[in-house]
This record gives C-alpha cells, sequence and structure tokens, in this order.
C-alpha cells in the first residue's frame, strides 16, 4: 500500500526532531509573517470556516506562511519565498503537527506527530493525523510548499508539517503535479533574478476522507499555484519571458489525465473565483504582482 509522495518517506525508519528546533506562530493575522507576501499583503478572498493563520517557524527563524482551515483539517494555501534550488528531497524529517492549534498559547513548539494511530483525541480535533492517511490508498500527502522550491535544509525540513498537506490522488500526482513544481523550479531557478513570491493553495471539493466513520480531512476539488517575480532577465527567450513576472496553474484533483493547465495570473483568479470557497475580490498579489503601479 503506498500512502506517500514520492518525496516523503515512511517515519518508521526516521529518527525524531528535537521539538525544541520548531515552533509556530498562529494568530487572527499574518503580522509576524507578512514578508512572505508580495508587498506585504496577504491573497484575498478565500474563504473557509474556521481559519487560523499560522507564521510556520522552524530552528527559530520564520519560513512561512499557511491559512489553515480547522473545519476540513487541511490548509488552504501555502505563501513562501522560493529558493534557487537542485530539486532534492529531504529525506530525514518526520511529519510534524501543530500544537498551537489546540489553544492560543503562542509559546508552543511544532512537534513530532507519534508513530502509532493512537493519537490524543486532542490533537486529532482540529488538524490532520498520520492515522487519517492509513485506509486513504487512494491519496498520497503533498506539499503545498514543496520542499524541491527550498535549498537549505532547514527550509526543507520546516515543509514536513501536516499543516502543509493535502491530500492528492496518486495519479495526478505522480504524472501531472510533482513534474509541473519542477519545471517551475527550473523556470525560476534561470529567469528569476530577484524574490519570487509563491503562493500554492486549493478548492475544495466537499468531499472528506473518513476515518471510524467519521469525517476527517477535506478533499482539494483543484490544486493551484502562482508566483510573482518582480525582478526577472528581460532578456530571456519568449516562450518564458511572457510568463513573468507573474504566472500561475491549476488542476483538477483527479484520478487519471488531469494535466496542469498554465495561465496568466488573471485567468487563473478568474478561474477561482468561479469555485464556491472563493469570493468575487480574489486577488492573490496585490496589484496583479505589477511593480511598477
Amino acid at each position: 500500500m503506498r500512502l506517500f509522495c514520492t518525496y516523503v518517506l515512511s517515519l518508521y525508519c526516521l529518527p525524531l526532531i528535537a521539538p525544541s528546533l520548531v515552533s509556530t506562530t498562529v494568530s487572527n493575522s499574518f503580522k509576524d509573517c507578512s514578508h512572505f507576501f508580495y508587498m506585504q499583503t496577504p491573497p484575498a478572498g478565500i474563504r473557509g470556516t474556521s481559519l487560523r493563520r499560522i507564521c510556520q517557524k522552524y530552528a527559530d527563524k520564520l519560513r512561512y506562511a499557511t491559512l489553515y482551515d480547522s473545519s476540513h483539517r487541511l490548509p488552504l494555501y501555502s505563501a513562501y519565498i522560493f529558493k534557487k534550488s537542485d530539486g532534492k528531497r529531504r529525506m530525514d524529517t518526520p511529519w510534524m503537527y501543530e500544537p498551537q492549534l489546540l489553544s492560543e498559547d503562542e509559546s508552543g513548539n511544532m512537534r513530532a506527530l507519534p508513530l502509532t494511530e493512537d493519537t490524543p483525541p486532542l490533537i486529532e480535533d482540529g488538524q490532520a493525523v498520520l492515522g487519517d492517511y492509513t485506509d486513504a490508498v487512494e491519496y498520497r500527502r503533498g506539499l503545498l510548499n514543496p520542499d524541491l522550491h527550498q535549498a537549505e535544509p532547514d527550509d526543507k525540513s520546516s515543509t514536513y508539517t501536516l499543516t502543509n498537506v493535502v491530500p492528492l490522488i496518486t495519479d495526478f500526482l505522480d504524472t501531472s503535479w510533482n513534474p509541473y513544481l519542477d519545471t517551475i523550479r527550473r523556470r525560476l531557478n534561470n529567469f528569476c533574478h530577484g524574490k519570487s513570491f509563491m503562493v500554492s493553495g486549493v478548492t475544495l471539493s466537499g468531499v472528506k476522507i473518513q476515518r471510524d466513520n467519521r469525517d476527517r480531512l477535506g478533499i482539494p476539488k483543484h490544486l493551484w499555484l502562482a508566483y510573482c517575480c518582480p525582478q526577472f532577465d528581460r532578456n530571456s527567450p519568449y516562450e518564458v519571458r511572457f510568463m513573468f513576472p507573474s504566472y500561475g496553474g491549476y488542476a483538477l484533483n483527479g484520478q487519471k489525465g488531469y494535466s496542469v493547465v498554465e495561465v496568466p495570473l488573471k485567468v487563473l483568479e478568474s478561474f477561482l473565483k468561479s469555485q464556491t470557497d472563493i469570493d468575487s475580490n480574489m486577488a492573490i498579489f496585490y496589484k496583479g504582482c505589477d511593480h511598477m503601479q
């Protein structure tokens, strides 16, 4: 039974990381990690019934930001800065959970999940746990902020938290989404000269993964990604130059043949506005990533 992404290994053979290395801030705003958003402005128009804003911190450094929907137990998006990368995967990091989703205590540290299915009920209430994927044989865990878009080992390690994970159909992940992430990696490696602000998110299908006859995890209907790179190579070949400073892509999280459609930012936003969990004022980047405005 294959339950993991190609870049996510089983925990049963991995050493645990000391909990003190990882901490996160959960609040009603992104004020502590606004620098992960273009012009320090988070995406607008994404709805949820129980939203929590997480500033993901690892080894005493903020790494990225996540909008988390506790009612569906999955992130609606993660925002991060792309780092030029060789595309290698992190191989020695355990899955972690977010204790600060359990209370308003902002001093708690992200912790490694128990390796058994006997997770304390308090943890399970508002977030995903390992046991949720045990019988979900169609799905594997996909990282919204993927480790192959990060360069430093600590940045890669910080992505291995279930508050950055969504359940994806195995075939879709292997044949469509992972190759698309690598295409974006190579494009930004070669032609983005400054920071590239990234947002990767989902739309909701209304269907949930069940465990013990209880609804547990929301299943994404679509997966999408957008980047904003104001400083890019203006002498790049035409076939990539029109994809700057911003571009995006989306795809149906389906069984077979659902390839990623790459589109201009405005087209992606228009598509997302057609989804029931997105408002008509949807905006991924401030003023459409136009730094001249």
